[in-house]
């Protein structure tokens, strides 16, 4: 007899589960049921900042298989339609048509619950008036665009400034805005050490962007339009014709929750290797509403991420489908870019490091994306961590222009693989005077982190 798999989740976790699993198993063997509440399936979330500001022409562009494409290879994907109740032991969801409605249970053998994240939208006055955006889906950025579009004035103003928050202040900046970010912290990029969040606050200034650390937003104010005029922290107000929301994320795991599933600390699923929901044979969680193993700190943590929701689906998907693969767990890669100020960071801050327990050198030095004498060499910063007694690498952040941002991925390597800062000294990386200097700047890194374990005993 045919088994059911339904999926929770239309994007990219739910629908490369989906696809491996029927790459693996033909229709008459598994009949694939999605549900999805929005308007689209399978597309880049990451993409609508450079949509936005006009890196990328059209919408359709960050469309990657249409609803279409995933029925035609027998996957029963239903559009906007939302899951708004999960029976465990009775094996079934309940939908409802968001069009229509209509209500109705859906029986399944085998589960893949990819419900995503939603964005931090904090109760404030005036949070949902007219002008006022959260960037999640291409509903959401069509609205934005939209409403730039009606604005009257050339004012804007980005809540947050992680990396949504700076992506979007960029894409406002080639809007023709006049940008300013209100940050919680003292520093925008959060996922960076002080330090080097100094150095892209710098740069955000450089580029006209104004950055105001340490400010909290206490309201939005309105017109007698009812549209947003103006962002109230308790200092001053910033006057602002659309607002963008960049708070960050949380797992949508309030099915989850209902149902009994077991949540970590951030809110998130919690799954073994296999992306089985624990304590649930034939229930499995991939994407951003889950918690994954931090390969260097040893803990949970919630990450969401474009590249790891693909490779949950990938994992779910073969087990489903009959064979067998993990997912081991992350490092916290990540990349991002201000004009042309390159972010990157992997591994542990040094509040990470402190929260578990480890002692740690850092060292910071400053290099040149190409040998210096080479026509385009770029400044750099980097920012190295590692292990006080072991000198085992415990994290790297960049900072610079072009050629900088990609350098992480010769620590991210180097963590997974849990190399010491002297062991990569010794790496044989790729060396011309277009590309690098003789010494990377992440080996110049190492090589300093390595003195630094060693003066430390």
């Amino acid at each position: 007899m045919s088994e059911r798999l339904v999926v929770i989740g239309g994007d990219a976790a739910g629908m490369s589960a989906a696809s491996q699993a029927r790459r693996l198993r033909e229709p008459g063997e598994l009949e694939i049921v999605a549900f999805e509440r929005g308007h689209f399936a399978s597309f880049s979330a990451c993409g609508i900042p450079y949509w936005v500001g006009g890196d990328v022409d059209e919408r359709d562009e960050l469309i990657a298989r249409t609803p279409e494409e995933h029925r035609a290879r027998d996957i029963d994907l239903r559009m906007r339609t939302e899951v708004t109740e999960l029976d465990v032991p009775g094996q079934r969801v309940r939908t409802r048509d968001l069009e229509s409605g209509a209500e109705a249970w859906t029986g399944f053998d085998k589960l893949v619950i990819a419900t995503g994240a939603r964005p931090v939208r904090p109760s404030l006055p005036g949070i949902d008036a007219p002008g006022v955006h959260g960037v999640q889906t291409l509903d959401d950025g069509q609205a934005l665009l939209d409403s730039l579009e009606r604005a009257k004035g050339r004012r804007a103003v980005v809540v947050g400034a992680g990396y949504i928050g700076v992506e979007m202040a960029e894409a406002l900046l080639k809007r023709g805005y006049e940008v300013t970010v209100l940050n919680r912290g003292e520093q925008p990029m959060s996922t960076l050490d002080p330090d080097m969040g100094r150095l892209v606050h710098e740069a955000m200034d450089g580029l006209g962007i104004t950055t105001v650390g340490s400010s909290a937003v206490t309201k939005i104010l309105t017109g007698e339009d009812g549209r947003v005029r103006a962002v109230a922290t308790e200092e001053a107000e910033y006057p602002a014709d659309v607002v963008v929301l960049g708070m960050g994320v949380e797992p949508e795991t309030a099915l989850a929750r209902a149902a009994g599933l077991p949540l970590g600390s951030y809110g998130g699923l919690l799954t073994d290797l296999a992306m089985r929901v624990r304590g649930h044979e034939n229930i499995w969680a991939g994407g951003d509403c889950v918690e994954v193993l931090d390969l260097v700190s040893g803990r949970e943590r919630h990450i969401a991420l474009g590249t790891h929701a693909n490779k949950h689906g990938q994992v779910i998907g073969s087990n489903v489908g009959g064979e067998y693969a993990t997912f081991p767990g992350v490092v916290g890669t990540a990349v991002s870019k201000v004009c042309e100020l390159e972010i990157a960071r992997t591994g542990l801050r040094e509040k990470d490091a402190r929260e578990v327990g480890l002692k740690y050198v850092t060292v910071t030095v400053e290099s040149t994306s190409r040998a210096g004498y080479y026509p385009g060499a770029a400044p750099m910063t980097v920012k190295m961590l590692a292990e006080r007694r072991t000198g085992r690498l415990l994290g790297v952040q960049i900072v610079g222009r072009e050629g900088a941002g990609k350098r992480v991925d010769i620590a991210a390597v180097a963590l997974t693989a849990g190399m010491t800062v002297e062991r990569m000294t010794a790496l044989d990386l790729g060396y011309a005077p277009p590309f690098s200097p003789v010494w990377d700047p992440v080996l110049i890194a190492a090589r300093k982190a390595l003195a630094a374990v060693r003066a430390a005993g």
